[in-house]
């Protein structure tokens, strides 16, 4: 018997209320549904502890007087707790 990691993925399966206005161009493909099945099985954490080294680095590198440094590591906090936001999202609502 294989367990399942990701709890929400038989959600992905179920019917759910579509919206007022369902068109072709608005729906998702298979590869979309594996994507965030796969994406779902990574831990939330993981995207916030990324994003506080990806912090704690660039301060060091902005103390070490190294600022291109600082503040290209520095851009990567936003990128990745936005990963982290899709990754909750994904989790809750399942892949639709």
């Amino acid at each position: 018997m294989q367990q399942d990691i990701n709890p929400a993925s038989e959600k992905s399966m179920r019917d759910y209320r579509a919206a007022t206005v369902m068109r072709a161009e608005h729906d998702e493909g298979s590869f979309t549904r594996l994507l965030e099945q796969q994406t779902a099985k990574v831990p939330s954490d993981v995207f916030l502890f990324a994003s506080l080294c990806a912090m704690a680095f660039s301060l060091g590198m902005e103390l070490a007087h190294r600022t291109r440094t600082s503040r290209f590591v520095g851009m990567w906090v936003g990128p990745l707790l936005i990963m982290g936001v899709y990754n909750k999202m994904v989790k809750t609502f399942g892949a639709r």
